[in-house]
């Protein structure tokens, strides 16, 4: 990808995405459609209590999101809100959960005494 005349290398991005599907009787069909679009992309994917976190090759990230939302979308109003990094690391190479021996950033243990 260039910015520019600068080459920027992207291998991995992540995405915190977090789906709300608006006016609907039943909000998990929808949701559940969603992770099944990210899936069908082959992204990785790690479904959390108030968001779906997915990584893989840059454009299959930005086309996954994109079907997803617009597949939502058929079946009413919807928000979308995606947090995009490229400094994140990637879940399978160690980067989640925290080790058990070390504390998160943000846990108690991490903040001293």
């Amino acid at each position: 990808m260039f910015y520019g005349n600068v080459k920027v290398l992207m291998d991995v991005l992540s995405a915190q995405i977090s789906l709300y599907p608006l006016r609907q009787e039943s909000i998990g069909p929808i949701i559940r459609e969603a992770v099944r679009v990210f899936r069908k992309h082959g992204l990785e994917t790690r479904m959390g209590e108030m968001s779906t976190l997915v990584w893989g090759e840059e454009q299959v990230v930005f086309d996954a999101i994109q079907e997803a939302f617009h597949e939502a979308a058929e079946h009413g109003d919807t928000v979308m809100t995606v947090t995009f990094s490229n400094a994140c690391p990637e879940p399978s190479r160690g980067g989640y959960p925290w080790p058990k021996d070390t504390a998160s950033p943000a846990s108690p243990r991490a903040q001293g005494p």
